[in-house]
């Protein structure tokens, strides 16, 4: 394949007319963050010139013009990425969607919204509470985009009761890579009428067109909810806890499982020791947080009370109920600093966001334990038990970045494998991206891998968008 042009005076000066000269930016105004996402580990990328859009057609002008000159383009929202999806690994447009921030719309009748896809999470998880609301999809990273959800199908804390983001998108104004607006979906909850394209976008990660509007589906805000701790001695008796709760008909709404280094990380970090380290003079290896939410309190009080017997049945050391609003606050604002608090400590990282069988998470991270005392790397983890999504850190302060990226491959390596081997995913919500497009072909096989080449050829036969992700090669 041909390399790609270059952005030269000429075509800068025609993507200037676009977006105008305060949105526009290269050389030394392009900001370093622009060259790499929230996991650096994976290198650093600089665009040539950087494109600030503001609405959908301004994005189609741009692409235009890059698919005209055969000028790389990358999509980018808010940049919280952990698997290099939204770095150009070639260099040349970066198209910036952070002020496409404006939620368009409710459509209270249908429980919809419409927004454009530079919207955050936080923000329009907040305004639909205030209109009795909920939009379900819950990614730790609340100050991500709702258009980087979309394409890399976040999941979240609350995919156990509700699903992923897949599951909320009705419909979408996509940008394909000729430059031409395309509207896929519709505003109904069902379909069968052909080839599923709305759904083929999702999760694409850039990669097939760029997403700039949605419209998203919402329910109606749970009345009274309860969040609870159970403290374990051990990784084993707390992941078996998972499948009883679920299977004693309780319909959590999350159940999240921490480790006794990430609590001991995040009560350092945030000054908040609000998960047990110690019951009754014994050490906490493990514990789980499950949310129940309800149409009244009697509702919540059969569920806690059938939690207690499961609780007391697999070991827990007690079940202490979070129930007033500043605990509940402390409580989930220690759980959404988990990787912030490893980040604070930690000189070199890299992450695993697997997804196992619930019943093979425990045997998973003794495996990747064992991995990290073998090689001399400090493995930290949690994640959602209720799903089997494992977010696994392999981190160290002391190695150089060479030896520790020599070190982490061998663990990666076979880490992955075993994945496989316990018939689950490589990525569970943060997807692909650059950094992880070689266990992908591993995991899914020869005859997936070039079919999703092939579907990428199709889309975008020159390879200008976001090329180097997912199930495609850098352009030399």
């Amino acid at each position: 394949m041909s390399s790609y042009n270059k952005v030269t005076p000429q075509i800068a000066d025609q993507l200037k007319a676009v977006v105008g000269e305060k949105r526009f930016f290269e050389g030394e105004a392009i900001k370093p963050e622009y060259s790499h996402d929230e996991m650096p580990i994976y290198g650093k990328y600089f665009p040539e010139v950087v494109c600030e859009a503001e609405t959908t057609e301004e994005i189609s002008e741009i692409v235009k013009i890059c698919a005209a000159n055969k000028i790389p383009v990358v999509p980018r929202g808010a940049g919280t990425g952990l698997v290099g999806g939204c770095v150009p690994l070639n260099g040349g447009v970066i198209i910036s969607t952070r002020r496409m921030d404006k939620i368009l719309g409710y459509d209270m009748d249908n429980l919809v919204v419409h927004v454009q896809c530079g919207v955050l999470l936080q923000d329009l998880a907040a305004d639909a509470l205030d209109h009795g609301l909920m939009y379900p999809p819950d990614p730790g990273e609340k100050t991500s985009t709702l258009g980087g959800n979309v394409s890399t199908n976040a999941g979240g804390m609350k995919a156990v009761k509700y699903g992923v983001t897949r599951d909320y998108v009705l419909a979408m104004t996509v940008v394909l890579p000729s430059g031409e607006i395309m509207k896929l979906g519709k505003t109904v909850c069902k379909t069968s009428s052909g080839y599923s394209l709305l759904h083929l976008m999702i999760g694409s990660e850039g990669t097939l067109g760029i997403i700039t509007e949605m419209t998203l589906k919402l329910i109606p805000k749970p009345i009274v909810d309860v969040s609870l701790i159970l403290p374990f001695p051990d990784i084993a008796s707390c992941i078996s806890a998972v499948p009883k709760i679920k299977l004693a008909n309780l319909d959590p709404q999350s159940i999240e499982f921490m480790d006794a280094d990430i609590v001991k990380s995040s009560a350092a970090f945030t000054g908040n020791s609000v998960f047990p380290q110690e019951v009754n003079g014994e050490p906490v290896g493990a514990s789980i947080l499950v949310t129940f939410v309800g149409n009244s309190e009697d509702e919540l009080d059969l569920k806690m009370e059938k939690l207690a017997e499961v609780a007391e049945e697999t070991g827990a050391f007690d079940v202490l109920v979070v129930d007033t609003p500043t605990l509940k606050k402390d409580v989930w604002a220690a759980r959404s600093s988990f990787l912030t608090a490893i980040e604070a400590d930690t000189k070199l990282l890299d992450e695993m966001d697997v997804v196992v069988p619930v019943n093979r998470i425990a045997e998973f991270l003794l495996f990747t334990r064992e991995l990290g005392d073998k090689h001399d790397i400090y493995m930290r983890n949690f994640g959602h038990a209720g799903d089997g999504n494992l977010h696994i850190y392999c981190c160290s302060n002391d190695l150089e970045e060479e030896e520790f990226l020599r070190r982490v491959k061998i663990i990666m390596d076979a880490s992955y494998a075993k994945c496989v081997e316990f018939e689950g995913q490589v990525s569970g919500e943060h997807a692909i991206g650059h950094a992880k497009k070689y266990y992908l072909k591993e995991s899914v096989g020869d005859t997936a891998f070039n079919l999703m080449q092939e579907i990428k050829k199709v889309f975008d036969p020159d390879m200008i968008l976001n090329p180097g992700k997912v199930c495609t090669y850098i352009c030399e």
